[in-house]
C-alpha cells in the first residue's frame, strides 16, 4: 500500500542531505515500530532547534553511533509529531513540507496547524537562521 501525505497524495521525499526518516531512507514514512511517530517533514530553524534542545531533545549534536549528523538551520528532517506540536504550542514551530509529511502525523497534529506553517523549501536558506 502506498504511503500518503497529509494532503492525501503520495508521500514525497523529505530530505537526503542529511538522510532522514525512521529507516534513513529520506522519507517520513510510518510503521508500527516507530513509536515516536517521526512523520512531520520539518525545515529546521534556529528557533526550533533551540526550543528542542531546551526541551531535552538536542538535534544539533552529532551522534555517530546512530548515524545522526546533527542538524542545522535549513536541513529537512522527519521530526516526532508530538515534539513538533509542543514547539508549535510554545510558539517555535518549524516550517512543514506538507507533501512530505505522512498522514499519520494527523493522529497527533491538527491539519490546520501544519497548513499554518506549510512552506516550499526556499532556495536561499539564510532566512532560516
Amino acid at each position: 500500500m502506498e504511503a500518503l501525505n497529509v494532503l492525501g497524495g503520495p508521500l514525497e521525499t523529505c530530505g537526503t542531505d542529511p538522510m532522514t526518516g525512521f529507516f534513513r531512507d529520506g522519507c517520513c514514512g510510518w510503521v508500527p515500530e516507530d513509536i515516536g511517530n517521526h512523520t512531520v517533514c520539518a525545515v529546521m530553524t534556529s528557533d526550533f532547534l533551540r526550543y528542542q534542545r531546551n526541551a531535552g531533545n538536542d538535534l544539533t549534536t552529532p551522534i555517530p553511533a546512530y548515524g545522526f549528523p546533527g542538524l542545522k538551520p535549513g536541513d529537512r528532517w522527519c521530526v516526532v509529531a508530538r515534539r513538533w506540536l509542543h514547539a508549535y504550542l510554545a510558539g517555535y514551530p518549524a516550517p512543514v513540507v506538507l507533501a512530505s509529511t505522512h498522514e499519520r502525523a494527523l493522529d497527533i497534529v491538527p491539519l490546520d496547524a501544519l497548513r499554518e506553517h506549510a512552506v516550499d523549501v526556499p532556495d536561499d536558506l539564510s532566512s532560516l537562521n
